[in-house]
């Protein structure tokens, strides 16, 4: 592949985000590359693998290549070890093969004409009259630059892109989930089901996650509040459950990070750049979740850059900003504000409210009742909840 020294789009991240954005930059008939810094698009893979089928349906035909396994049920476990089960009904949910999927993805882009090069590093921003205007990279021990109209910045939560950008990417410590995950073998649990305990001893200011991966595998992990992890690590956590629960399985992989879980930062857009994805913090601050949102955001603002630089209007760029909190960035301050009470509370709450649910016949059970009784003292958030969930 020839490297041009221009293109209309330099995507930088070759993750759902960034391929998804650079589709549909290419779909407009733009130039665009995507330069990935790892040897393999979907790779490491950092997250539960967990999606809806109404979310995935809008940018991929489902396959069942990248999919491991079919879930009809979510199961709440408290810190007794008192299970309750929410019959997903008519919602479609899969545990998705991330690596394949993720290549999925990056094909349909380079079907409609994008470019990719991986093992790309980017290492810096090119910028003339006070907007970027392309980028530095490596590539095989050689140094590069490519000009363009304008960056899509899509290179994860660790994003240097935006920072040099003059974005402010910077989140609190405290507002940062610590995260640590294993792939395992051997598993015993239901192969249907997502699980998710909660309690201070379990995952304090945060929850653990046990998904079903097909073939006796799984994806096993935990996030906690940033606070709790300086006096003891997600990771430590993570390891006594393992003992606990699943003592004799054997651990594919292991992945440790951080996952910011707050709202979509302040500004996503400056001149010649946006951001995508976890770049732009586009994840579930409740759930801290990101493969829907990482795709809707490089959706939505893969066709607004699109849009800017066809009507030969850049300044376009920044009406990304609301068109994403339309989308879904309001959606996720309501989120956020469920997620502050919640985090906060304590075991006998847990356990009163699997009590309570209980007591719901498993086909009257929603994900609305659910937080409904969680938060029942607490009106405000009740509105929040009924804005999201009815």
């Amino acid at each position: 592949m020839k490297i041009k020294n221009r293109y209309d789009v330099v995507v930088v991240g070759g993750g759902p985000a960034g391929s998804v954005a650079a589709r549909y930059v290419a779909e407009a008939g733009l130039s665009v590359i995507i330069l990935e810094k790892d040897r393999d698009i979907g790779y490491p893979v950092r997250c539960g693998e967990a999606v809806a089928h109404e979310g995935l349906e809008q940018f991929i035909d489902i396959d069942p290549k990248f999919i491991s396994s079919y879930i009809d049920k979510f199961i709440m476990v408290d810190p007794t070890g008192q299970e309750v089960e929410f019959p997903l009904g008519g919602i479609k949910g899969y545990v998705l093969d991330r690596k394949i999927f993720d290549y999925e993805l990056a094909k349909i882009a380079a079907k409609n004409g994008a470019e990719i090069l991986t093992k790309a590093y980017v290492y810096g921003l090119i910028f003339k009259d006070g907007k970027v205007s392309g980028v530095k990279f490596e590539f095989q021990g050689e140094k590069y630059e490519i000009e363009c109209d304008v960056v899509i910045g899509a290179d994860g939560v660790e994003s240097r892109v935006g920072r040099w950008g003059g974005l402010k990417t910077y989140v609190n410590f405290k507002e940062m989930e610590s995260a640590a995950s294993y792939t395992i073998a051997n598993a015993n649990i239901d192969p249907n089901a997502l699980y998710f305990y909660f309690g201070e001893n379990v995952a304090p200011q945060g929850y653990l996650w046990v998904f079903a991966k097909g073939n006796n595998s799984a994806n096993v992990g935990i996030g906690i509040g940033g606070e709790i992890a300086k006096k003891k690590s997600a990771l430590k956590y993570l390891d006594e459950f393992m003992e606990t629960h699943f003592p004799n399985v054997q651990i594919l992989t292991k992945v440790a990070g951080g996952v910011p879980c707050v709202p979509t930062l302040e500004k996503i857009s400056a001149p010649g750049l946006i951001l995508v994805g976890d770049a732009a913090r586009q994840v579930n601050p409740l759930t801290g979740g990101g493969i829907y949102s990482a795709m809707v955001g490089g959706q939505v603002g893969g066709k607004i850059v699109a849009e800017a630089i066809k009507s030969r209007n850049l300044n376009h760029i920044f009406s990304y900003d609301k068109a994403w909190d339309e989308r879904m960035g309001h959606r996720h301050k309501i989120f956020n504000n469920i997620k502050n009470s919640i985090y906060k509370f304590k075991d006998d709450k847990y356990i009163n409210l699997a009590n309570a649910i209980n007591k719901i016949p498993k086909n009257e059970r929603t994900f609305g009742k659910l937080f409904r009784t969680a938060l029942i003292n607490q009106p405000s958030l009740l509105i929040d909840v009924a804005k999201v969930f009815w």
